[in-house]
């Protein structure tokens, strides 16, 4: 059922120098509002358009008549339209001054300035989408490759909605039998038992834990894989950075702590989103700004998902690069042995007790794609599979570790025989649990928080 909101308006392209804007507007009144200032060719009207269909005209300012901007009018009838409401759209020409202009008429003529998200949040409200293709839809908005975009695509098609609302389905069903079982004994039903429920629920928690397999694959193909680049001074940290992005991103120089501070960049490997942090050196330094950079340094460790310590080959080991060494053994790492391309003097003997060692000349690109192959290796198994990767949402994660907690402690209370019945409240948990995912059982005050992320006009 459409709920009874009022009209809302927002820009829902990107401000700033463009061919075209477009301005967004919502509700039960559009078609009225964008109508008391617009006028078409031979002063035609828009209240008769057909819905899908363009007109041509100008918006005007009703204080002096004077013409605005040139524009295109769409109109699409809810329920059919992205918020399930009446939607108008204003096709007119970009840049700051024009197309705000457009939005203050569109303001003065009755319509409210659209929140963060509320689109996107009347399309939920509304029932046209669950609340985890709402959020896909940003995902979308900001992936930073293609195989993000399909992900959060697939998502934004009901992908994971599906399997949440088959496993809540069966849930459900195993709650109904119970309580039926436990209410009425008398009457001639199947009878449901500990052993004949525990069967079920192991299905469910096998289904859970395929689900489960994926989040960290998910995570990373929505949120990007943060990679920091560590060493010494002067090993090669920047010129691996300039590699990857195939630009000069970074200053390289031969003078020792040239990098002061966290550089970070987005790039793509093969279809991977990948935040590669190129760090100031680690050392020992009087320098004030230089030590800034060297803490900095130790922080992105500790919040990174992959550490690449670069060793330079054409020197020996030194008591900075072990202090180094002992800072990441204990989180996935790789050695990139720099500089194959002169003499080496470093002694691998050195480096028992490291994983995925690649020797690498950062100058001329050699080893680059032994680099990516065991990131891919690493946190992929060498390959990315679209069809099963499901969760790529913190928040659905969450929510699904907390529905397979919840059927374990239902599987426990089955198995030490006590009272069935038991077993249905923790069953009805993990039902309410996964139900935060699709946004049946989520509080209000949460939805809001989750649309509140939104950029406007979406």
């Amino acid at each position: 059922m459409i709920k009874d909101f009022d009209t809302i308006a927002a820009i829902a392209t990107a401000l700033g120098e463009s061919g075209i804007a477009i301005i967004r507007i919502s509700g039960s009144n559009a078609l009225n509002i964008v109508s008391s200032i617009f006028r078409g060719v031979n002063d035609r009207i828009i209240n008769d358009i057909r819905p899908y269909s363009m007109r041509y005209g100008h918006i005007i300012d009703v204080d002096t008549n004077e013409i605005i901007d040139e524009v295109l009018i769409s109109y699409m009838k809810g329920p059919r339209s992205f918020t399930a409401e009446d939607c108008v759209e204003i096709n007119c020409h970009g840049g700051y001054i024009c197309t705000n202009k457009v939005l203050d008429a569109v303001l003065k003529a009755g319509a409210r300035s659209a929140e963060p998200g509320e689109f996107t949040k009347r399309a939920f409200l509304n029932g046209r989408i669950d609340l985890s293709q709402a959020e896909a839809v940003m995902d979308i908005i900001v992936a930073k490759t293609e195989l993000s975009q399909k992900s959060a695509l697939a998502q934004s098609q009901g992908k994971i909605s599906k399997e949440i609302n088959e496993l809540r389905q069966r849930l459900l069903e195993m709650i109904a039998h119970i309580e039926a079982t436990v209410d009425y004994p008398e009457d001639d039903l199947e009878e449901a038992t500990g052993e004949s429920v525990s069967v079920e629920l192991r299905e469910v928690l096998q289904k859970i834990d395929s689900i489960l397999s994926t989040a960290n694959e998910g995570k990373i193909l929505r949120d990007g894989l943060n990679m920091v680049i560590v060493g010494k001074p002067n090993v090669g940290k920047s010129s691996l950075l300039n590699s990857l992005v195939m630009e000069n991103r970074a200053i390289v120089t031969d003078i020792p702590g040239t990098t002061r501070d966290v550089i970070e960049e987005y790039i793509n490997f093969d279809g991977i989103p990948i935040k590669v942090i190129d760090t100031a050196g680690i050392r020992d330094t009087e320098d004030l700004v230089e030590q800034i950079g060297v803490e900095k340094s130790r922080e992105k460790i500790n919040e990174s998902d992959l550490v690449v310590l670069i060793l330079d080959l054409s020197r020996d080991l030194e008591d900075e690069d072990i202090e180094i060494i002992d800072m990441i053994r204990n989180k996935k790492h790789i050695v990139l042995l720099n500089k194959c391309d002169l003499d080496r003097k470093l002694s691998e003997n050195c480096l028992e007790g490291l994983d995925n060692i690649i020797e690498i000349s950062a100058k001329n690109g050699y080893g680059i794609d032994k680099l990516k192959a065991s990131i891919k290796d690493m946190f992929f198994s060498g390959k990315i599979n679209m069809s099963e990767v499901l969760l790529t949402n913190n928040r659905h994660k969450e929510a699904v570790y907390r529905a397979k907690e919840r059927c374990l402690a239902a599987l426990d209370t089955l198995q030490i025989g006590m009272s069935i019945d038991l077993a249905s409240i923790d069953l009805r948990s993990a039902w309410m649990s996964l139900g935060e995912i699709t946004g049946d059982t989520m509080e209000e005050d949460l939805i809001d928080k989750i649309f509140s992320e939104f950029c406007l006009g979406k």
